[in-house]
């Protein structure tokens, strides 16, 4: 898992453990741009802070656009009932325009009140003091946006996390079903292990496309496979029957292919300079699962650097006729034909 993505998912596993053995900041400041893991820690704050006899009187929700700093900061010193703590969460706080005056707040925040102000895909300006006095007092959790390369091993991981294992066709074909999207691919992930039988211990490719409905046979993820071992008529076909989706649209296909062949340039320059790497450098270098080794080493084979750099190119061109420009006539699914034909030729 890349390491930015790793710390995040340590934080926040370190975060709900604290909540489960009762141990809490007096205030969290949960943001940035993948909701999946600010969300997370929220519902575990909310579960584990106050037993259900203490709610009605300790605990309190706002939203940021039907509120504002004073009410909030108000209710946040207040004391408890019969109880250990109050809990005061503010949701979707990017939306309250006086939400940097929480940072007075934050200075001096009350012991006996845990406060949570929850973002969702936004974060605080961290030059103000907002983010500054939680930093200090409290916990902030700042969760990027994953890149589509880094799916695949994030799926994988989560999965081990849930005592299973994915293969590493069927976690790129999840990927590319549910983009970076962390929250939809932990749905499809309890709907899937739910829909299972008992005891599965390894989830396929086949589960994958008969739980979450997307064909593997006609995919980006099996098009850039055909593209590798330059299969001519197979690509074809499946470009064929991609672009003809009701919901296709260019730029959805150029971006992985980009990324494929980004990686094999990147490959090709690594082995010039080390003919003789082993497979696990090669993963590492690939940012692959082992498991695709092979396939890139048939790219390289197949796609001289000359070639490659001619065929990003030819990505870059056809990007810009996906979004409209100087494409003539021509439809998106007849683009995408005309750029794998081009490719292979």
């Amino acid at each position: 898992m890349a390491k930015g993505a790793a710390d995040i998912e340590g934080q926040c596993r370190k975060i709900i453990t604290d909540a489960r053995n009762g141990i809490f900041a007096p205030v969290y400041l949960l943001m940035g741009a993948e909701p999946y893991y600010p969300d997370l820690v929220c519902e575990n704050i909310l579960k584990y802070a106050l037993s259900d006899s203490e709610r009605d009187f300790n605990q309190s929700m706002y939203y940021g656009l039907d509120t504002d700093a004073g009410t909030v900061a108000s209710d946040a010193r207040g004391y408890p009932m019969m109880s250990e703590r109050r809990l005061v969460v503010l949701k979707e706080a990017q939306n309250m325009k006086s939400l940097e005056e929480l940072g007075v707040y934050a200075a001096e925040p009350m012991d006996t009140t845990v406060l949570v102000i929850l973002m969702h895909g936004a974060s605080a300006d961290k030059r103000k003091s907002l983010y500054k006095n939680v930093s200090k007092n409290g916990i902030v959790l700042d969760s990027p946006q994953l890149r589509d390369y880094e799916m695949p091993e994030w799926i994988s991981s989560y999965f081990n996390s849930r005592g299973v294992v994915i293969a590493p066709d069927a976690a790129a074909l999840l990927a590319e079903y549910a983009g970076t999207d962390l929250g939809k691919i932990a749905v499809e992930t309890d709907k899937m292990l739910k829909s299972l039988p008992e005891g599965t211990k390894t989830v396929t490719a086949a589960d994958v496309e008969n739980n979450v409905g997307i064909s593997r046979q006609y995919s980006i993820f099996e098009l850039t496979k055909e593209l590798s071992y330059r299969r001519v008529q197979k690509a074809l076909k499946i470009a064929s029957r991609i672009g003809s989706g009701p919901k296709f649209a260019m730029p959805m296909a150029v971006a992985p292919i980009f990324t494929h062949f980004s990686r094999i340039l990147r490959y090709e320059a690594a082995l010039m300079k080390n003919p003789s790497m082993q497979k696990m450098d090669k993963a590492r270098l690939l940012g692959v699962n082992p498991f695709f080794v092979e396939e890139y080493d048939a790219a390289v084979r197949n796609y001289p650097v000359k070639n490659c750099m001619r065929i990003i190119s030819l990505l870059e061109e056809y990007d810009f006729k996906g979004k409209g420009g100087e494409c003539g006539e021509a439809g998106q699914d007849e683009l995408l034909v005309e750029l794998v034909t081009r490719i292979l030729a």
